[in-house]
């Protein structure tokens, strides 16, 4: 059976799958990033991980995978195959695409960027499905965007688009990474409501769950944090409708898991700021922590159908 390598690489742990044409995970598996051993240790693990993942192909199909596509984390050069710079994973200038193909057998070897690649598949065979025009927007540790049009992901001119999450929507707000104040992410991350409740709690142990938790069962100290951190998301978020125009926002990551106790008062925040916008479908992501895999997946099957036959 003709299948191809997914891998997605993240800060703690690697999913990885077999997938078939249709999409179908004829094998999945799990591993541990291992990034306290350094970056050079990380780049042997990926290498190791898909080296078996062939071996199984091989064994169970009858036939090693046509292909491979790896989704990473941090500044991907995915024209040249290059992992560019991952802060918590400590590489620069990986190779990557040129590493795996060579311990692969030479296969085709497809590199992106891991929230790209997840909005990938979010768009084609997730909440986006059918959506020309779309916009994935995970909140997690920081928040960042994929950019849907036509059932491929935009990456910009210097492969940067979607960065919605360095947006400032507070300015002189709190200090951002990237070296601004009041970017995004330091008001509507699950990592920034984190911070936010656990001060307000007093419990520097409670997270942006126990926050929802706190909402739903009437804390007002909870509601406070909740709505300043949906305020901000919801700037954040027409300012990308009015530069984009998407059809359906797709919110995922962490802090989407609080379900409606998220929507609701999101999607009337953002009814409330737009005003000639047309206001887009605002739904959940579908796939979950499976999106990378399955886009990097996505990636393989699509660079086998551009290859020129020989």
């Amino acid at each position: 059976m003709k299948h191809v390598i997914a891998l997605d690489v993240g800060g703690t742990g690697m999913k990885a799958a077999l997938v078939a044409a249709d999409g179908t995970l004829l094998h999945e598996a799990r591993r541990a990033t291992g990034r306290e051993r350094g970056p050079d240790a990380v780049v042997e693990t990926i290498q190791a991980f898909a080296a078996e993942l062939l071996d199984t192909g091989r064994e169970r199909f009858g036939r090693p995978a046509s292909a491979a596509g790896v989704a990473v984390p941090g500044i991907v050069d995915a024209e040249n195959g290059i992992a560019v710079y991952a802060a918590n994973l400590g590489w620069r200038d990986v190779p990557m695409r040129e590493l795996l193909s060579r311990r692969l057998g030479s296969i085709p070897v497809a590199l992106g960027h891991d929230v790209r690649t997840g909005g990938l598949a979010e768009g084609r065979i997730g909440a986006g499905r059918g959506a020309d025009r779309f916009l994935f927007v995970p909140l997690g540790t920081g928040i960042a965007g994929a950019i849907g049009i036509a059932g491929r992901i935009e990456a910009g001119a210097h492969g940067y688009a979607g960065e919605i999450g360095h947006i400032v929507v507070r300015p002189g707000g709190p200090a951002c990474g990237c070296g601004q104040h009041g970017c995004l992410e330091t008001l509507a991350s699950a990592s920034a409501v984190s911070r936010a409740w656990a001060a307000a709690c007093g419990d520097p142990e409670a997270d942006a769950a126990d926050c929802a938790k706190a909402v739903e069962d009437g804390d007002a100290r909870a509601r406070e944090v909740w709505l300043a951190a949906v305020g901000a998301l919801a700037d954040g978020l027409v300012t990308a409708i009015t530069l984009l125009d998407p059809r359906t926002l797709i919110i995922g990551g962490g802090l989407a898991e609080a379900g409606e106790t998220l929507f609701t008062p999101l999607r009337k925040a953002v009814e409330e700021r737009v005003t000639f916008q047309r206001l887009p479908h605002i739904v959940p992501a579908a796939l979950g922590d499976t999106a990378g895999c399955l886009g990097a997946g996505l990636l393989a099957w699509d660079l086998l159908a551009t290859e020129v036959p020989a």
